[in-house]
Order: C-alpha cells, then structure tokens, then sequence
C-alpha cells in the first residue's frame, strides 16, 4: 500500500455498459488507484442488449475492494456513476424480474416511433428532456406493458442499474435527478416526476425511486456490503449522477460555452448550460448533473465499435486488436476518402435525428477505392455524425467557446486530428484520466465539503495537447458535411422498406446439403 496516500480521498465508481471503472482521487485530482471489472452486454434476440444486474453488482464489489485494498489512508466516501436509460423490474423484495435492458436496447422501437409521431412527444421531450427514442425508458415501459404484460403487473419498482447497486449496498431506494432526467419520466423544470409520462408509462409513483439531489449523501453500507468492500459501514456514500454530464464535469467543461465530446464505444457531444431546456425542434437532450448545471447536447450509437466492426469485417487478417493498425490503414486513404461517404449507423442511431429506424450504408463506392478508403470513411463517419449533434447543440442556442475530448480514441493521433479537422474548431485532450469516475469523485468531493464547487474542475483538468484544424482537410469536411447530413433524409423511405422486409429475409446462409 502506497504509504502516501494522503487524506480527502474519494472513490469514483463508474458503473459502464462494458464494464466497472473504480479509481481514488485525492482533493488535487491526484489519481491514487484504480481497477475495472468488466462484464458482457447480452443480445438473446435482435435488437435486445441487456445485462444480469447480480454481474454488476459483483463486478462493482470486486473492483471496490481492489482499490480500497491499495489505500493506506481513511477513504472520505464513494461517490457513484452510471450509464442512463436502463431500466430494471424488481419484485416486492427487490430482487430483478427482469434483466438490466440498457440504452443500447432497441426493442422499444416501436413505441418510442409513435410517441414521437403525436404533437404531445415533442412537448414531453421538451418537459422531460429526454427523447422519444427507444434507449429511453418510458418507451421501455410501454414495451413491457404491451408485450410481457403479466410480468409488467408483477413488477413493485421500475429502477436504473445504479439505483440497484445504490439498493443492495445502502439499503435505500433512490434515483438521483441526473439518472431521473434520463428516463423521460421527470419534468426537468420541477425535478418531479411528470404525471402525463407516469400515465402514459401505465406506472405510479410509488413505484418508482425516490428522487434526491446528485450531491446527496447516504449514512453509509450495509453491514455485508461493508464487509464485502472493506470500508466502516458509517462510510458516506454520495448518490451522484449519470456518466454523460459526470463526463463533462471530469473534462473540466463545466463552465457555459464549454463542450465534451467522448468516443468510447459509443460517443457523445454535450455542452453545460445553468438552466434546463431543449431546442424548439427537439434535436438535443437536458439531462441534470446539478440543480444550476445541465447537460445539453445528444448521443451517438456508434463510435468506437465502428473501427471494431471494420477489423472484423474489413481486415480480419490484422488479428484480434487491429486499432492501431487499422488506424494507420487508414492514414494510407486521403482526407475525404476519395469521396467515399459512410453512414455509420451500424446499432441504428440517436442524436441529432433519434430515430432508431437507419442502418449503415457507403455511398460513393468505386472500382477505384480500396479497404484503407473504406476504414478511414468510418472514422470520418463517426466525426462527421459528431458534427450534426454540435450543430444541433449551436441551433439550440448554446455558444461553444471550447471542446474538450476524451475516451479511448483520443489516443490516437489520426483520430484526434480527424476530429477538429470535422469539427473545424481547436480539441484540447487532458492528460490520460477517466472522465465520468473523476467528475463522480468531484461530485462527492463538493457534497462531502471538501472543495468549495465542481467549479474546481475547469482547474484541476490540465490539458495535455490542443489539435488545431488543418485549414485544408478541414474545408474538405466541410463541403462534405451537408452531402452527409442530406443523405439521412434521402435513405429514410430505403431504411422504412428495409425494416419492413427484414423479418423475411434469411439470418444465416443455407445449409450446405450432402455430397453429390
């Protein structure tokens, strides 16, 4: 154990869709240790991503007392993250009834596509913040009240994987305002649940958590939780919040003007605005991190797990882990790509359309292009999506002063030009760090009083490198940009014919029959 470790140490935990990251900061954003527990995302039908809530819990344990192990001074309290839109069925003893369905999921395609079609979704994602997309769970809801009706009337609690944890660790069933503001069930204006989405849902209120601040504190663990991680039981426990604003918080955006971006598996856009709202068109969401900061800005399905797709299906022969060499692939293709445009809605898409109706195309395609063309069209993709939720978070009125970008991309150099190269503007990258474990670690620091605000992040964040966009490359993305932007709107009615003739085409190629 590091014999060092100093006092006000806090512990992060950032409870992912691919896995749990735990790290201790101390109040100088000192990261003292860290650990990850990962876990699977389960698809046992099409369009169904979901994942054993006792998996989590046990990987949240385990990475907990792996950092509490390496500590060698008192831990002031743990601070917690998650992943939003998950939603889980508890019985009356609050044990799962159904599987932890997460944003990913699309099963509720159909719901979120008619509550969008009335004139009252457009007023409920501006009174909720949340789209009518299926990642939501209000249309989660709708889903299982239509398709798994008894178990729908079996279910006491509807609740989000961190509520869960928060649950079997402290005992207390509560949802914080920022996780709350995900599932299109609060009014972000009242931060109460809003009745017309309760009645629609087919929900009441005691069935759901309590709703408490981000920054509010728990008395401690339960007596085996404390146990199992190795802290006093009194140990604080602050709520906190959903991974998207924790994530801008951990950049040091937390100021108006000041925008993260992420690509992670996903990735995202966000800006921080002191007030709630959503443009008049609906293209953006508001999600809460604290009662005078919130999130506003979209999401994107597909990031990362693009360049993942392209080694598997492009380049199998670079091995298992291709990222650095399929990145330098495509460094081979010009910008542009010769032309060469992909939609890169390979798990459909959200911001800024949030319809879960498109799939991935090249478009452009010629005899001339080859696999490097088609790799660095995917990451271009990727940028490029990036760029219609930041001009989505301009038309809602939001200046942009700053981007700031982190996750696992931002260790390439390709990609980081790429992106302010689209994006037309400077991209600063902080010194390696994980976002949303940090901004939840700050977040417990100011509800544990030991830094004045989570203003301190903008301080406390140094940044590494600042990427300038290439004057040339970045004119070139931007005669692209409108091409990319319309072909959306042209495929619609080609994406609508396709889903319709989906069912009856074959999943898996005939079996070959016996030897003649």
């Amino acid at each position: 154990m590091p014999p060092d470790t100093p006092p006000g140490v806090v512990i992060g935990i950032d409870i992912g869709t691919t896995s749990t990251k735990t790290m201790a900061y101390d109040t100088d954003g000192r990261l003292i240790a860290s650990h990850s527990v990962g876990y699977p995302l389960d698809d046992p039908h099409p369009g169904y991503a979901e994942q054993n809530p006792d998996v989590i819990l046990a990987a949240v344990v385990e990475s907990l007392r792996t950092v509490v192990a390496e500590l060698a001074a008192p831990i002031s309290g743990l601070a917690f993250c998650s992943a939003m839109h998950s939603l889980i069925g508890l019985d009356g003893a609050g044990n799962p009834l159904t599987p932890s369905v997460t944003w990913a999921d699309s099963r509720a395609t159909r719901q979120a596509e008619r509550l969008r079609a009335v004139p009252s979704g457009l007023a409920l994602h501006r009174r909720t913040g949340t789209p009518m997309h299926p990642m939501s769970p209000l249309p989660k809801l709708l889903w299982f009240a239509e398709q798994e009706p008894k178990l729908f009337e079996r279910v006491t609690h509807w609740v989000g994987i961190k509520d869960w944890v928060l649950l079997r660790l402290c005992g207390e069933l509560v949802t914080d305002h920022s996780i709350a503001s995900a599932t299109g069930l609060m009014d972000i204006h009242t931060l109460e649940w809003d009745a017309e989405a309760l009645t629609i849902a087919g929900v009441t209120e005691e069935q759901l958590p309590r709703l408490v601040a981000t920054t509010a504190v728990l008395p401690g663990l339960t007596a085996r939780a404390a146990e199992a991680i190795g802290v006093p039981q009194r140990t604080p426990v602050v709520v906190g919040a959903g991974d998207g604003p924790l994530a801008n918080l951990g950049l040091g955006a937390v100021h108006p003007g000041m925008v993260a971006c992420s690509i992670g598996t996903s990735g995202a856009m966000r800006v921080m605005v002191e007030r709630p709202g959503v443009d008049p068109l609906g293209g953006v969401f508001c999600y809460a991190l604290t009662e005078n900061r919130w999130a506003v800005g979209g999401a994107i399905n597909n990031g990362g797990i693009v360049l993942k797709w392209a080694g598997a299906a492009l380049a199998p022969d670079l091995g298992e882990h291709p990222e650095e060499d399929l990145v330098a692939l495509a460094a081979r293709a010009p910008v542009g790509s010769g032309g060469l445009i992909m939609l890169p809605y390979l798990h459909s898409e959200r911001a800024p359309h949030w319809s879960a109706l498109p799939r991935g195309a090249y478009v452009g395609l010629t005899h001339g292009h080859r696999r490097e063309h088609l790799v660095r069209a995917a990451m271009e993709g990727v940028c490029q999506q990036l760029a219609l939720v930041l001009t989505s978070v301009r038309a809602a009125g939001n200046e942009v002063r700053e981007i700031r970008a982190g996750g696992g991309f931002a260790r390439s150099g390709l990609w980081r030009q790429m992106l302010a190269d689209v994006l037309g503007m400077p991209v600063s990258f902080p010194a390696g760090r994980e976002g949303s474990s940090f901004g939840a670690a700050l977040l417990g620091m100011q509800a544990l009083g030991l830094i004045p605000s989570i203003d301190v992040a903008a301080d406390l964040v140094q940044m590494e490198e600042t990427i300038r966009p290439d004057p040339a490359a970045a004119a070139t993305y931007a005669a692209l940009l409108p091409l990319f932007a319309e072909l959306y709107e042209a495929l619609v009615p080609t994406f609508t014919s396709m889903r319709r003739l989906a069912p009856g085409l074959p999943a898996e190629p005939p079996t070959p029959g016996p030897p003649m």
